[in-house]
């Protein structure tokens, strides 16, 4: 394929996705972000075999880029899914200390 070839298809192909991203709810953006790990997965290993059967230096920056983003997108989906989990553990309570009750009702000494 040619260079304009490519390149035409990878600008169609980021106009695509910008779309498909941002049409997603926000309820629906965290789990979605746990399933497509493995997508990011697949765009690291497309990233290596493009580094690998590399010839010129514009395919090797091609490369490494795809691998740079499929590897902060594997570790950000999985932040946010840890960070969602955590929202939904439960929280020990707490044990009232002397200075947080609150005032005995019906006064102090004398009542």
């Amino acid at each position: 394929m040619s260079f304009v070839t490519e390149l035409t298809i990878f600008v169609l192909a980021a106009f695509v996705g910008f779309e498909v991203i941002s049409k997603v709810p926000a309820t629906l953006h965290t789990p979605l972000m746990s399933q497509t790990n493995a997508i990011h997965g697949i765009v690291m290993l497309g990233g290596l075999i493009v580094a690998g059967y590399a010839d010129d230096g514009l395919e090797y920056v091609i490369g490494f880029i795809a691998i740079a983003f499929g590897a902060i997108n594997i570790v950000g989906g999985f932040m946010v899914t840890d960070r969602m989990l955590g929202m939904f553990s439960r929280k020990k309570p707490q044990k009232p200390s002397d200075s947080d009750s609150p005032a005995q009702p019906g006064g102090g000494a004398g009542s």
